[in-house]
Parts: structure tokens; C-alpha cells; sequence
């Protein structure tokens, strides 16, 4: 079985339990799986080269949705997700997650791509920290994807890489982000002004973080306690 960027590589359609890798911990590895109150079965995998035509065809049918709560992308919105975009973007993941920078996840909904949660920034020894951004396709929305991935993602910084603390930030005008990452146990620590480039200007946005000593169970155990999974 070959990894997400093709390197030799237990298989990741399974969450990989156990030790873990000492030299990139966390990755390649799949999340365990788990069900909506809809039904619907959800995890998170590693993104592959396979995701081109998914990846690009459900961002660019939302565009209305993700340009205005992501980065400032050079260029325009359809360049930024043409084939040779995207595999500058795959080229610069595959990267960095050899050197144990950042993990890509997937989102994979019924075993279908659905959107993605990517684990950035992973700093280990005094710092032990990352930050956890997310979207979800608009065919998806109002099931509690998006929440039920933030928590995967969060426990997988916790309990699979190793970390002490994950952050997020979300625009002061996207409550809903910030009901996301609320449910899951992220606190609201400050304000940060015209930090970010979005949508062709500089945005505001809200610093919320979490430490693994916060809890002392699980997203996906507090999720479930209040009927966000089955």
C-alpha cells in the first residue's frame, strides 16, 4: 500500500491505533469513523492526489461561500483552482507533511469527498501547539459536518500527534464558525485586528484555543453526549 504521496505506508483506510510515529506522529493516518444523527458515516483521511477533481469542482461550484471566509487568493478565485493550482497546492501539502508541518485531512462523508480539515503550523517540544481550519461543501451544510470534523481533527491533535494546544481564529461576521468551534470546547482568548488578507482586504477576526488538559474526555465523547453523533 503507498501513502497519500506515494512512499511506503501501513494503509491509512483504517485508523491507525497504537504507537505513533515517532518522527511525524499522526500521520499518514485516517481517523475512526463516526455516524451523524442523520446517519451519515464520517471520518477524516489523508488527502491524495486522487482529490484533484473533487477538491477543485466543489470549491469552485462555492465559491460564493468560501471566497469571502478564506485567504486572499492571487489571480482570482477560478486560477486558484485550476489543474496546475491544484498541484502546486498538493506539491506544497506533500511537502510539508513530510516534514511534519501540517496534516491535510480529508473530509470523507458516506465515502465521498465532502470537504477538508487541515492541522497547520504543528509545532511539538515547549510550544506543542497547531491550529485547525475547516470548510465543507454547501451540498453538505446543516448536517453538523462541519462541527463533528472539528472535533475529529482537535482530538486527533490531542491524541494522535501529540499536541498541548490547538488554536483557531473565525471572522467576527461568521457566528456560525465560531459556534463550531464553541461545541467543541474551544475557549475565545482575544482579538485580533487586520490580521488576516481575506477576500481582497484585511479582516478582523476572533482567537479561540484549546489545552489538552481543558477536557477531561474528548470532542467526539462531548459531541456525542449532547446528540451531535449517534
Amino acid at each position: 500500500m503507498l501513502d497519500p504521496f506515494g512512499t511506503a505506508a501501513r494503509s491509512f483506510r483504517e485508523p491507525v491505533r497504537g504507537p505513533r510515529d515517532l518522527n511525524h506522529p499522526g500521520w499518514p493516518e485516517s481517523t475512526p469513523t463516526v455516524r451523524l444523527p442523520d446517519g451519515g458515516r464520517l471520518r477524516l483521511r489523508p488527502l491524495t492526489s486522487r482529490d484533484s477533481r473533487p477538491w477543485r469542482e466543489q470549491r469552485l461550484l462555492d465559491e460564493a461561500f468560501l471566497r469571502p471566509v478564506e485567504p486572499t487568493v492571487p489571480g482570482g478565485w477560478e486560477a486558484a483552482h485550476s489543474s496546475t493550482a491544484w498541484w502546486n497546492y498538493f506539491t506544497s501539502m506533500r511537502e510539508a507533511s513530510r516534514n511534519g508541518q501540517v496534516i491535510p485531512f480529508i473530509i470523507e462523508l458516506d465515502g465521498r469527498f465532502a470537504g477538508q480539515v487541515t492541522l497547520g503550523s504543528i509545532q511539538h517540544g515547549s510550544l506543542s501547539d497547531c491550529w485547525i481550519g475547516y470548510w465543507v461543501h454547501s451540498a453538505h451544510m446543516g448536517r453538523g459536518v462541519a462541527t463533528v470534523a472539528c472535533g475529529l481533527g482537535t482530538d486527533h491533535a490531542f491524541r494522535r500527534i501529540g499536541l498541548h494546544r490547538v488554536t483557531a481564529t473565525y471572522l467576527p461576521d461568521n457566528p456560525a464558525s465560531g459556534r463550531v468551534l464553541a461545541l467543541n470546547g474551544f475557549r475565545t482568548e482575544g482579538y485580533l485586528r487586520a490580521n488576516l488578507h481575506i477576500d481582497g482586504r484585511w479582516r478582523d477576526h476572533h482567537f479561540v484555543a484549546q489545552n489538552v488538559e481543558d477536557h477531561p474526555d474528548t470532542c467526539v465523547d462531548r459531541l456525542r453526549r449532547i446528540g451531535r453523533l449517534k
